[in-house]
């Protein structure tokens, strides 16, 4: 499970630190993938797998196939180099809106890479209890 957060810059050659915790979990190769959430979504080859799957599952109109051009444009396979760095192409970095400082994010099944400044503005927007609201009333579907 990828828990955990990081602060990383992307140097000039476009090459990204991924932490050594989640390296670990992502294994040798690694799936990048543009999400329409306007980040990327890190996943590891066996979940890509899954979801790979069901984007080619779906029928074959000429509708579904310009989805499914959406859906894979931009997906990358990388392979950390020596110092745990992997390069981001420009589509990706264009797509998820990145700059040099981002937060990379463990969020259970996949890790997130962010923005910092577009990761700091959600965030602050987020309820986080100190109205006075309960944890039980910000996630009633969760059971402590």
């Amino acid at each position: 499970m990828f828990q955990g957060d990081y602060v990383h810059n992307i140097d000039s050659k476009n090459r990204l630190f991924i932490p050594a915790k989640f390296r670990e979990e992502l294994g040798e190769s690694f799936i990048i993938y543009p999400s329409p959430d306007g980040c990327l979504f890190v996943f590891t080859e066996a979940h890509w797998q899954g979801i790979a799957d069901q984007i080619s599952a779906q029928s074959k109109t000429a509708a579904d196939r310009i989805r499914q051009r959406n859906a894979m444009y931009g997906v990358i396979s990388v392979k950390p180099d020596k110092q745990g760095r992997v390069t981001l192409t420009p589509e990706l970095i264009r797509r998820a809106g990145l700059n040099k400082e981002v937060m990379i994010f463990g969020m259970t099944s996949r890790v997130e890479i962010w923005d910092l400044d577009r990761w700091n503005r959600m965030m602050s927007q987020l309820p986080d209890g100190t109205d006075g609201t309960s944890i039980e009333e910000l996630y009633p579907e969760i059971n402590y």
